[in-house]
């Protein structure tokens, strides 16, 4: 099935490892180029791994070896929500640890998956995944 310039498509992100992305190019009946919805990049269709299609013009090329990042494996886990405590008010100055929930001003209600770096978070939202800061001194 052929993708439209601007529909919904999963694909790989090599900057932030997120797989939702949009279509904005397409060549010779290909898909040529897409955006991450995560963090904005502009690259080539690259399906995620498990899903090799027709689209891909990278199925026929032999595949690089690669190191694993460590980032990437938690973006597609989805932690569930810590139902004994109760949702709190997001403010960069508290800490917060996988499972906490938070109300966001912009985002509403969200889960955070994972704790990237002394002071970054990956938080599920329902518009899908940001990574916002946390732990601000």
């Amino acid at each position: 099935m052929q993708s439209q310039v601007g529909s919904d498509i999963g694909a790989l992100c090599g900057k932030c490892g997120d797989v939702w992305h949009v279509v904005i190019a397409h060549a010779n009946g290909r898909i040529a180029q897409v955006e991450c919805k995560q963090c904005g990049a502009r690259h080539r269709f690259r399906p995620p791994p498990g899903e090799r299609g027709a689209q891909s013009a990278a199925a026929t090329r032999p595949q690089r070896r690669t190191a694993s990042r460590s980032g990437s494996a938690s973006a597609k886990l989805i932690v569930e929500a810590d139902l004994s405590r109760p949702p709190r008010a997001f403010d960069p100055h508290e800490t917060y640890q996988t499972g906490d929930r938070l109300l966001h001003a912009s985002f509403g209600e969200g889960v955070v998956q994972a704790v990237t770096g002394r002071t970054k978070i990956r938080v599920h939202f329902g518009s899908g995944a940001k990574l916002l800061v946390h732990a601000r001194e």
